[in-house]
């Protein structure tokens, strides 16, 4: 009877040891099948969830301006003040909403595509009208004596800009600073140029590639990668590593993303190639993600990181390389004196704020982020923010600028590219991606809780009837 007992209680810890073990045994088994799954996903060829979120956004995505309108216009035309700005907006327009266009699948497991612009007014997102009116930089008139340095020149663009009746400063519609307007000095210019301009002109029609990505067919560590940018791996703007086309376009990321990793993704809207630091866990929609930045040290001088130096193009702005925080891109827009900063000068040092007032850097409101899924590398929450400056320069020559007193950068609008994932795709990612790792998970959890439980009751009943037995053995009878 004492051993059928104990033979029972043994079997019971043997069993509980088997379920302990067995689901000890499910983490490298689990992994292993959410990895092949994930593999078989993530590839960008038809049928696959990436595929089905990378040719169309798989959320809405908005670009949100901001303008600066100037609140002292006679004073800086007149005295050469400092601009007391004000910021009006948001105006949103939804962008990206378009499939990608002339998708082609390569042998070498690569897919190029063109991206194409356009941007959809969407007047309940926003704080008025397009034709709402802000008084800012005449862009014609301040990128004329970039684009044309001849004193010579000079004289005849002063004359042009004195009969058009143009100004340093102007007052447009929202609308025509963003997308485009016909300028009344370009149209006296008696030479071919063109007479529209606008910060954003041409956008809409025109297309952004042509882009070519790796699929990951054959390396899922390489999905999205970008292999050329227009035929190139290289800008031929920057020199050295600044110079190349990395990373991906930011949508999404190779998958299993770890919070050691430096994302890398390319922007053509600023002409370069950045990256992204982990910075948190954040919850989107039921959804654990890992919240990615784009840091400090991306912007900073090359005394602090080194390896921006090779971004540092000109000294008006950069004070021979010893100023942080703002990007001439002119070699990318045609010779305009285009300088790109975070909003609100953010970690921009003196040098480059202090010509202007009414700004007020925020972390919080100013930074760029991504919230990536980390098992599949989708991005699924993002905001990008960057503003759009020119450089306004002394130019004694053309009496529009003949009161400013030393160079600096003007701030234009500041824009934030955002979107989350929508309702109904969240529900799908929740049930196709984090339900079965979750499932598996407490199954693994489950199995070792309940398997230790009873592998620990069983044994110690085993031991206390052992005891007990060897203590009645040994009593007289």
């Amino acid at each position: 009877m004492g051993c059928s007992r104990n033979c029972g209680l043994l079997a019971g810890a043997i069993i509980g040891a088997v379920l302990a073990v067995f689901g000890g045994a499910l983490i490298p088994l689990g992994d292993h099948l959410i990895n092949k799954k994930i593999r078989e996903q993530d590839v960008i060829e038809n049928g696959t969830i990436a595929y089905e979120n990378w040719v169309v956004p798989g959320s809405p995505v908005y670009r949100q301006f901001w303008l600066y309108d100037v609140q002292n216009p006679d004073e800086v035309m007149n005295n050469g003040s400092r601009p007391v700005l004000k910021e009006i907006g948001p105006y949103t327009y939804r962008v990206r909403y378009l499939p990608k266009e002339n998708i082609t699948h390569h042998p070498d497991n690569t897919v190029s595509y063109m991206l194409p612009n356009v941007a959809h007014f969407e007047p309940d997102m926003s704080v008025g009208p397009e034709n709402d009116t802000v008084t800012c930089l005449n862009l014609a008139v301040v990128a004329a004596p970039a684009l044309y340095t001849n004193s010579f020149v000079q004289i005849l663009l002063n004359t042009w800009i004195k009969s058009s009746k143009s100004f340093m400063l102007q007052t447009r519609s929202v609308k025509e600073i963003l997308w485009g307007y016909e300028d009344p000095f370009l149209k006296k210019v008696p030479f071919p140029v063109k007479h529209q301009i606008g910060v954003f002109y041409p956008y809409n029609g025109t297309s952004d590639g042509l882009y070519r990505v790796f699929s990951g067919k054959d390396d899922i560590s390489k999905t999205a990668i970008i292999q050329s940018y227009k035929n190139k791996s290289t800008l031929s703007i920057w020199k050295n590593h600044c110079d190349m086309v990395n990373g991906t376009d930011g949508a999404s990321f190779p998958p299993f993303i770890k919070k050691s990793q430096i994302l890398r993704f390319f922007s053509s809207d600023i002409c370069r190639s950045i990256y992204g630091t982990y910075e948190s866990e954040q919850i989107v929609k039921e959804i654990p993600m890992y919240r990615f930045i784009v840091p400090r040290a991306a912007f900073a001088s090359p005394q602090e990181s080194p390896e921006n130096s090779c971004f540092c193009t000109e000294n008006v702005v950069s004070k021979n390389c010893t100023a942080s925080g703002a990007l001439d891109i002119s070699a990318c827009k045609e010779g305009k004196p285009v300088y790109i900063t975070l909003p609100h000068f953010l970690y921009a040092s003196e040098d480059v704020s202090k010509h202007v007032e009414g700004l007020s850097p925020n972390k919080d409101e100013h930074e760029t982020f991504l919230d990536i899924e980390p098992t599949t590398g989708f991005t699924l929450r993002f905001a990008k923010k960057l503003q759009i400056n020119l450089l306004v320069k002394p130019a004694p020559k053309i009496d529009a600028l003949s009161k400013v007193k030393e160079s600096y950068i003007f701030p234009v609008l500041w824009l934030n590219e955002t979107a989350i994932i929508d309702d109904e795709k969240a529900a799908m990612f929740r049930s196709k991606v984090i339900s079965p790792v979750k499932l598996l998970n407490l199954l693994q959890v489950l199995l070792i809780t309940v398997g230790c439980v009873i592998f620990l009751a069983f044994f110690i009943s085993y031991c206390i009837c052992r005891a007990n037995n060897s203590g009645d053995k040994g009593q007289p009878l």
